[in-house]
């Protein structure tokens, strides 16, 4: 059978969708004015339409391109731009790319090729891709972290955190408010007026040039301090908490992990910590992802307890953190980090005290050789191995004993790995009564257990009792806690310790300073260099940016991945011509030496989304007035921000944790009008796909398997590939599990609208969702109808009819209307598809209206947007349906209609419930059903049998 001429298939639409293309670029369709600047109205016209900001999370440009998962974000927030802007908004909308890093690093190192050539590459081909998807990204305002402009602004940025210190006590910017960053020359000039004081208490004047230069460097928010970090040889670099997996291995190539202290690049924002948690409460973000964030900052309340530590060397005051001081009467043992500095002289006895039971010496002669034998082991562990709470607890006693304030009992003092010295004071009190890893620690190195609250009757002791109870066994000569509960006996034995000179009330918190140095090649330079004694000096703003040489010899060492005792050796330090440079700093010319680390890729997308708003600006990294247009604060947004941002809950901490902070330093020293980078966050869920494994356990092609139902009508289906049956599985989509699909073999099969609809209707935009490729003529066929219900698909004309529309259309279309547009300012995407079709269904049986053809189009363009402006120009426009207005309702009369109540039921419980015409048709209805986020949330791809009782009743069997 000959297909039509004018049939709207696969090559059609991508006829439609390459001209559409191009035409909007030559038109420069999607740009969008600054209020001043070089993106202004040329013509000096002033901007009346209300600025929104609409932001996709910086992507990486992988090397492999995107698969139909990555798109899913973009074509929403894509689909939302669009909207907005026929709603009459200005918008800005583009895309830039994170394109520093380890990854792009390492698949430099795999190719042979320059990590700036294979960059470049990745970021045309991600382009590409995005262009055939048809974005409507302002291509003017697109910016790459490593483009050189764009690396200068970082450094500067970070020359601004450098350059300042945190005041706790000064006047915030916003009204209200107290704790801002200020200028170091203002903390210079309050040590030298005295009213702040130096780390010693001496006048600044009796400090040597030595000793003033580490008061200010005490303070700065950009310092440098031995830290302990992870390394992996096998990749011959430092990784961040984030790049190392639970089992202690990298993230990347799967290598072994250690600890070691370096002399690191670090930002001082646990100073931000309460600001970071409190002003959570002014963004509009998903809870969970407000509560990760506070957690991870941790702030909690206690006491800071001395306890006397009685070593060979002389008396140790071990100061500990708790939160449960009203429990220092059953602690029957302390635990100190490995890396704890009073293991590192000469403290620990000679020989093992008497008493000291076997089981608590590792099976070493001496406690010097137990304790050296478990640092050793404790350097090999990563952090995130170490503070696994499931593993089994191991441990060694040091010799030591320590004496418990409260009693003055000598208890003993252990190390184990499971304390680290980043976190708190790497000292701890074990009571093993009432906190479970100090119980398994207990019961595996025979320790006592002894309660200070009773339990409920009938409790076995076989775990920690770790809820509140009646105290017991709790008091001494001066203090009795005994009877008391919880809170009451936190405040009275604090008190007592604060009255004896024993400890204090205090609060701590779980975020620690970031780590902000990585030994790799492929990262922004720092603006530093050093002296010949060591000091650091910040380079001034006439030498940056500072860029990276051009060097083949960019790959890190190579050392052995096991070598827990290899160094890390950043690629720069091994470029002598360019590491020592004679420099004039303003006391004349002097010989220097760069800082050989690199930042990590954070630094670039902590603040691309100022640079968005004013790409091309040389004097600043921002215009503070565009910065103002775009993000300042208003009646709804009371912190700033953009309007959207949009991307995985993969970054829900560390990525907006440590862009907020960044802005926030900005914020305090006045560079932006806006307190916080984010106003509204929406996490998207993820395209997932099936992949299918044979009787080796070895994948097969996911497009190669066949589903065959049961023969005897139960249902079950099983999967077939070249005659064999298999197994399914579900997660994510790889090419080692043989299911990648990619958006262009879908543009190429299908059309890019086609692929645009099919994302956007699998479900509700934050559920993960199954790629079924079938699934995908769904889509196709909705457009295909759109098409013929305008298009003669033999002639090619124009089918529409110049005639009102009966009123069970207008009724309808103006009941569409209203339910799209309200669908679409939620991002209900999903059921805006799902009333666009009912309607499109509709308008099949009948002559179509073109005021109906029109409004159905206008629907339609911001999720299919080739199609929608091939036709809107077919149906006689000059112009872009770009910013045409979003249809209305003008008739209220209309949307005066008789409803019934249609129920839909899973498995036989009734799931939702809505309001539907009673002539709607079982198609109409199942369509509806099925798009509800309510229904999705209980079904696991396509269902097995839908069963449609129209218009009252819809039963889905998943």
């Amino acid at each position: 059978m000959n297909t039509p001429a004018h049939r709207y298939t696969a090559e059609l639409a991508n006829q439609i969708e390459l001209k559409w293309q191009d035409r909007w670029d030559e038109n420069e369709t999607f740009q969008a004015p600054n209020p001043v600047g070089d993106l202004a109205p040329a013509d000096g016209e002033k901007l009346t339409k209300d600025p929104y900001y609409l932001l996709d999370m910086f992507p990486y440009p992988s090397g492999k391109g995107l698969h139909v998962g990555h798109p899913l974000g973009y074509i929403a927030t894509d689909t939302l731009a669009r909207f907005a802007r026929m709603q009459g908004k200005n918008v800005l909308y583009t895309m830039g790319y994170d394109s520093f890093g380890l990854p792009a690093e390492q698949y430099a190192v795999q190719t042979g090729q320059h990590p700036r050539v294979t960059t470049e590459e990745n970021i045309a081909n991600m382009a590409r891709q995005l262009r055939r998807l048809g974005m409507s990204h302002e291509k003017r305002r697109s910016v790459a972290t490593t483009d050189v402009d764009f690396m200068g602004w970082t450094q500067w940025i970070f020359l601004q955190i450098y350059n300042s210190w945190y005041d706790a006590d000064a006047p915030g910017r916003a009204p209200g408010t107290v704790g801002r960053a200020r200028p170091i020359s203002e903390l210079i000039e309050a040590y030298e007026q005295g009213t702040v004081a130096t780390p010693d208490g001496r006048p600044w004047s009796e400090l040597s040039e030595d000793e003033r230069r580490q008061a200010v460097d005490s303070k700065r928010l950009a310092y440098i301090d031995y830290a302990p970090v992870n390394w992996a040889p096998g990749l011959g670099t430092v990784l961040a908490n984030e790049e190392v997996t639970a089992e202690g291995r990298s993230e990347r190539g799967n290598f072994p992990v250690f600890k070691r202290e370096l002399r690191q690049w670090m930002m001082r924002i646990t100073a931000y910590a309460d600001r970071l948690a409190e002003d959570l409460d002014l963004v509009d973000w998903p809870e969970k992802v407000r509560l990760m964030q506070r957690n991870w900052i941790g702030k909690s309340h206690g006491a800071q307890v001395d306890f006397v530590a009685h070593s060979a060397d002389g008396d140790h005051t071990l100061r500990v953190f708790t939160t449960r001081p009203d429990t220092l009467f059953g602690a029957t043992f302390m635990v100190v980090s490995p890396e704890h500095p009073m293991l590192a002289g000469s403290g620990i006895p000679r020989e093992w005290p008497e008493g000291t039971k076997a089981v608590w010496t590792g099976g070493a002669g001496t406690p010097g050789v137990a304790v050296t034998d478990y640092q050793a082991q404790a350097a090999r562990k990563s952090e995130v191995d170490r503070a696994d709470d499931t593993r089994e607890k191991t441990g060694v006693f040091t010799g030591i004993y320590a004496t418990n304030p409260v009693n003055g009992k000598k208890i003993p003092v252990f190390t184990a790995d499971y304390v680290m010295m980043g976190y708190g004071t790497g000292a701890i009190m074990a009571v093993p009564a009432h906190d479970q890893r100090d119980f398994d620690f207990a019961k595996a190195f025979d320790l006592p257990i002894i309660p200070t609250m009773k339990p409920e009757d009938g409790f076995e002791w076989d775990r920690a009792w770790e809820a509140d109870g009646e105290i017991i066994d709790s008091a001494n000569d001066e203090i009795s806690l005994n009877g008391m509960h919880l809170d009451e006996a936190v405040k009275a034995i604090t008190e007592w310790l604060e009255s004896k000179g024993l400890g204090e009330a205090t609060v701590t918190y779980r975020l620690r300073d970031w780590l902000f140095s990585r030994q790799r090649y492929w990262g922004e330079p720092f603006p530093i260099v050093y002296d010949e004694d060591g000091h650091p000096h910040d380079l001034p703003e006439s030498m940056l940016p500072v860029e990276l040489p051009d060097t083949p010899d960019y790959t890190p060492r190579s050392f052995d991945p096991d070598d827990a005792e290899s160094n890390p050796e950043p690629p720069l330090g091994r470029l002598d011509d360019w590491v020592n440079v004679e420099l004039d700093l303003g006391d004349g010319p002097k010989m220097y030496k760069r800082d050989t680390n690199t930042m990590p890729n954070w630094a670039g997308s902590c603040w691309y989304e100022l640079r968005y708003l004013d790409p091309n600006n040389t004097e600043k990294f921002v215009d503070p007035q565009v910065e103002e247009y775009w993000m300042g604060p208003n009646e709804k947004k009371k912190a700033g921000g953009t309007d959207l941002y949009v991307g995985g809950v993969e970054h829900a901490v560390l990525h907006l944790l440590y862009a907020r902070f960044w802005h926030k330093v900005l914020y305090d020293l006045g560079h932006v009008s806006s307190s916080e980078p984010f106003h509204k966050l929406f996490n998207q869920g993820y395209v997932q796909a099936y992949a299918y494994t044979d009787s080796r356990g070895q994948y097969v092609p996911a497009d190669e398997v066949e589903e065959v139902a049961a023969a005897d009508g139960s249902g079950e289906v099983t999967y077939m590939w070249n005659g064999e049956q298999v197994n399914r599985e579900y997660g994510k989509m790889g090419k080692s599990l043989k299911n990648i699909v990619t958006p262009d073999e879908m543009a190429e099969q299908y059309g890019a609208d086609t692929f645009r609809v099919y994302e956007m209707s699998m479900g509700p935009l934050d559920v993960d969702r199954p790629w079924e490729t079938r699934a995908v003529v769904g889509a196709h066929r909705f457009l295909q109808r759109l098409w013929r219900n305008v298009v003669d698909e033999e002639t090619g004309q124009i089918v529409v009819v110049d005639e009102e529309p009966d009123l069970e259309t207008a009724k309808l279309t103006a009941r569409t209307i209203v339910g799209v547009a309200e669908d679409y300012a939620n991002m209900h995407i999903n059921t805006a598809i799902a009333k666009m079709i009912v309607l499109n269904n509709h308008l099949t049986t009948r002559d179509v209206p073109r005021s109906v053809a029109e409004a159905l189009v206008l629907m339609v363009a911001p999720v299919a947007p080739h199609v929608a402006e091939e036709l809107w120009e077919r149906l006689g426009h000059d112009e872009s349906l770009a910013y045409e207005p979003f249809p209305q309702v003008t008739d209220e009369s209309l949307l005066e209609d008789d409803t019934v109540t249609a129920i839909v039921q899973v498995k036989g419980k009734v799931r939702d419930r809505f309001e539907v015409a009673p002539d709607i048709s079982a198609d109409e209805l199942e369509k509806l059903a099925l798009a509800s986020e309510k229904v999705q949330k209980f079904l696991d791809g396509e269902p097995r049998k839908v069963i449609v009782r129209a218009p009252n009743l819809v039963n889905v069997v998943p």
